[in-house]
């Protein structure tokens, strides 16, 4: 079953879940935005008979503490050293599979940089590392926000945080919308309800840019060491292109790509075709 604890790091108290058996193969589990790792909830039981898995919560995201933005720096690196001192706390270290959602890649992949003896395998779910990979929804923040940020170019970006843009997020691409829970969505806007959550968002929405710069050197890296590595990659995503998928093959020419008629959040409506996935590729590859 899974368990639902806290820890504390950087002085605050951090929510995660924890399934599987101590000394089975790790694996992390690294969600995105808006969600948590409520996210992960029905992928935690259909695989915690194999793994040990953890799920957690960053800072402003679900269960964990949503600090003053004016007085907490929401970024990339600071999210990373939380996971970090998380992960060195509850002693969940050393070789272990990564798997990538959203904001779960930029995450995963500084931790890679912090220990690369960690990663084992990978697993990538519409988490984009490569500049063709953004859609439109992007253009505001790519084109204003990154460079400019003031008022005027941070406005309209609060439609993304307001109930029907949350909602489009997760039915948006995916083919049959009562498949996915409303719960998903009521839970994000009620997290997002919160005192300066909508600050921390903005915040890290800003922050993206330090991710697309890091780009190169992240692709230098799959191109040297080659990790194992299976991507999930719904189709229609609102917020990535199925380019986004694709253009690791470049790097990861062995790779395993499964295009999934899906939105961003796939485990909500192909749920056994991602474990089903993990599984098989964990025998045929990691084993």
């Amino acid at each position: 079953m899974t368990s639902f604890q806290t820890v504390s790091a950087g002085g605050l108290e951090v929510f995660y879940r924890e399934a599987g058996k101590p000394g089975a193969p790790k694996l992390l589990l690294l969600g995105g935005f808006p969600s948590s790792s409520h996210q992960f909830r029905n992928l935690m039981p259909e695989l915690d008979g194999r793994f040990h898995l953890v799920s957690i919560d960053y800072p402003g995201f679900g269960n964990t503490e949503t600090p003053d933005p004016t007085k907490w720096e929401y970024t990339f690196d600071h999210l990373a050293e939380i996971v970090d001192e998380v992960l060195l706390g509850i002693d969940f270290t050393g070789p272990m599979g990564l798997y990538m959602h959203g904001h779960g890649g930029p995450i995963g992949n500084r931790l890679i940089s912090l220990h690369p003896d960690w990663l084992q395998w990978q697993v990538i779910q519409n988490s984009n590392m490569y500049d063709e990979g953004f859609t439109e929804i992007w253009d505001g923040m790519r084109q204003a926000l990154w460079t400019d940020r003031d008022v005027e170019n941070q406005a309209p970006l609060n439609a993304l945080l307001e109930p029907k843009a949350v909602k489009a997020i997760y039915l948006t691409g995916h083919p049959d919308p009562t498949k996915i829970s409303p719960d998903n969505w009521n839970l994000a806007l009620h997290f997002l309800a919160r005192p300066n959550a909508r600050r921390a968002q903005l915040d890290l929405f800003f922050d993206y840019r330090t991710n697309a710069a890091q780009y190169p050197a992240w692709q230098r890296r799959l191109r040297r060491d080659q990790p194992r590595t299976l991507i999930f990659w719904g189709q229609g995503d609102i917020l990535f292109t199925p380019a986004g998928g694709d253009a690791y093959l470049r790097d990861l020419p062995d790779a395993q790509l499964v295009r999934l008629n899906s939105g961003h959040f796939a485990t909500e409506d192909r749920l056994h075709e991602i474990v089903d996935g993990i599984n098989s590729f964990y025998d045929e590859t990691v084993k």
